[in-house]
């Protein structure tokens, strides 16, 4: 190919993606408090509906391809988390968390924390304690909670 059809290649991806070749990309938003303070509070948002099983305040917060990865491998979508929340199947006692830290990084957050729940499953009592990292993004519609995931259970503290 000659220079001159590749230059106009070049410029026809460049007008198509708005990157021109060689343009240095924008430089990352800093974390600001106001986004980790969003972001802490979407999180605690999140664990209250799930201990509610509020499909629809979960379904706002999840991205469209939230994913979950449990301590045992075992993966959820967001589909799978609200029917699980629609089904009641699942009933909390308690769901909360505590050690809430926030990391932002320009369009991107985690929130790593320790969490107890307890409750019943199928009329099954569950107790346990265990880590978690929830990611966040932002996107055109705000932050949106994009991937989980979890530790194995604590052993019990004495």
């Amino acid at each position: 190919m000659n220079i001159s059809r590749w230059n106009s290649c070049a410029l026809l991806l460049a007008a198509a993606t708005g990157v021109s070749w060689g343009a240095t990309p924008a430089a990352p938003r800093p974390s600001t408090a106001a986004d980790e303070q969003a972001i802490a509070a979407l999180d605690t948002q999140y664990q209250a509906a799930v201990a509610k099983n509020d499909a629809a305040a979960m379904d706002r917060i999840l991205a469209d391809d939230f994913v979950l990865v449990t301590g045992k491998g075992k993966l959820f979508t967001k589909a799978d988390l609200l029917n699980e929340a629609r089904s009641g199947k699942t009933v909390y006692e308690k769901q909360e968390d505590s050690s809430q830290k926030v990391r932002v990084w320009s369009d991107t957050a985690v929130v790593t924390a320790l969490l107890r729940e307890k409750g019943t499953e199928d009329g099954k009592p569950f107790e346990y304690r265990l880590w978690f990292s929830d990611t966040y993004v932002r996107t055109p519609k705000g932050w949106r909670y994009v991937f989980g995931q979890a530790s194995i259970p604590l052993p019990e503290s004495k």
